[in-house]
């Protein structure tokens, strides 16, 4: 689609004054462990002659490895096994589980693909853990029509398969368990009995993952299929409007008498009392007054800079709903309706990025937003820093597999030292943070 034509079309859903969400929209697919199909185990998928081959195999758009890249490399394999250990033990003894963590729905909602026994077939295995059908869907019906001669992709989504290659809907998959939604969620009373803190970024993490498919034409050698800033900014969006739909919900926005705390900047309460930290962001200001506890915005303030770098308008307006948002957390507006402005906001720049293609002067204009974002204070907080080198390093990244960075080298080298200051979340220091980001600017300036 033609990049103006696109900008021209985000823009005029913008101009709507509430912001819904398009009317031609498509809903959005049920999430594997929501699917009425049967998941029939991963293996099926293990043939040499399917998706258990050795090597990749020639001249082919899928590789036919990635059953073993998955059981050898792929750390969802464990996901499962990490709830027999001690630490594990510890939290469902502190929470008065009644069984152990490898039994509990709480741990393997998120652990294990855990879907309803009926529909278990007779080759799943649950300590499998986050498995094939985990992410790609029940296999019931796609597994026979995927080999058809003539089968198409559209064909297999119809028949059940999770279309994970759109970057909405492995957003929605993704962050259903390392962000949570209304179904699970690392809640503040899981990471009190000890459950580490979620730390996630959709890009950096998809990265990370050891890559079972394509991310090159097989037909034209240097063509790339992945598009990393377009899956970094509709993860960030999607994070925040994920963010509200749990500050919404009236079983997971709440715990007792408090608000579900998880929804909080952690550092904002867990630091020595001795130590002040509290500084007003300059973007957020109204409602940011001290003895307040502010919402994570680390996903606001990446979204924030994504926005204006489409169009100044824009980011102004996603500035403007992001201070009423919070003033509002701190009793100054209603929240619900803040929060409601704020998810449709999200979703519709979602869904207009996904139609977007991105420059290489847009995402160099990114990274330095990104940097000056920083520069202006507004990182002070852990979760800002951490969320704000996980965005520039998958911008980065993505401007250099595209050989769009005269000084990759030197910003690599940047970025690996502003890595150490992010070390140890209790000892985050922002003005050391805040330097590095000076020196980093200087080379991605360059080009």
């Amino acid at each position: 689609m033609n990049k103006c034509f696109t900008m021209a079309a985000l823009l005029t859903v913008f101009a709507v004054s509430a912001a819904p969400l398009p009317a031609t929209a498509s809903p959005a697919p049920l999430l594997p462990y929501q699917s009425p199909d049967k998941t029939i185990g991963t293996v099926n998928c293990a043939n040499s002659m399917c998706h258990g081959a050795i090597t990749n195999w020639k001249d082919s758009r899928v590789l036919q490895n990635e059953y073993v890249t998955w059981s050898r490399l792929d750390k969802h394999t464990r996901a499962t096994a990490v709830l027999n250990n001690e630490r594990s033990a510890r939290i469902a003894h502190n929470l008065g589980l009644k069984e152990p963590a490898s039994q509990a729905a709480i741990c393997l909602d998120c652990h294990a693909h855990n879907v309803p026994e009926q529909l278990r077939g007779e080759r799943f295995v649950m300590s499998d853990g986050i498995a094939c059908e985990a992410c790609h869907g029940p296999a019931e019906r796609w597994v026979r029509t995927h080999v058809v001669a003539g089968a198409n992709h559209a064909d297999n989504i119809a028949h059940g398969l999770y279309p994970v290659d759109q970057p909405i809907a492995r957003a929605r998959l993704c962050l259903s368990c390392h962000f949570g939604n209304a179904d699970k969620l690392v809640t503040h009373r899981l990471m009190g009995a000890g459950h580490p803190r979620l730390s996630f970024e959709l890009e950096t993490f998809s990265m990370v993952e050891p890559a079972h498919f394509r991310q090159k034409e097989p037909d034209h050698g240097e063509a790339l299929r992945w598009d990393g800033v377009k899956i970094w900014a509709v993860g960030q969006a999607l994070a925040v409007s994920q963010s509200m739909s749990i500050l919404l919900d009236p079983k997971r926005g709440h715990d007792g008498i408090f608000p579900e705390l998880v929804l909080f900047d952690c550092h904002a309460c867990h630091h020595p009392m001795s130590e002040t930290r509290w500084k007003p962001h300059s973007e957020f200001g109204p409602g940011q007054a001290p003895g307040v506890v502010r919402l994570n915005d680390a996903n606001l303030l990446m979204l924030l800079v994504l926005a204006r770098q489409i169009n100044h308008d824009l980011g102004e307006r996603v500035r403007i709903a992001a201070a009423r948002l919070q003033a509002a957390s701190a009793g100054s507006g209603d929240l619900a309706s803040e929060a409601r402005q704020m998810r449709d906001l999200a979703e519709t720049l979602a869904r207009g990025i996904d139609e977007l293609q991105f420059t290489p002067a847009m995402m160099r204009g990114l990274a330095l937003g990104l940097v000056d974002e920083g520069l202006s204070g507004d990182y002070s907080d852990y979760s800002g820093a951490e969320q704000a080198f996980m965005s520039i390093s998958s911008v980065v990244d993505f401007l250099n597999r595209q050989k769009s960075l005269a000084a990759g080298a030197e910003v690599g080298a940047d970025l690996n030292r502003l890595a150490l200051l992010l070390r140890d979340d209790e000892h985050f220091k922002p003005a050391e943070f805040q330097a590095q980001l000076r020196t980093l600017r200087v080379a991605l300036a360059r080009g």
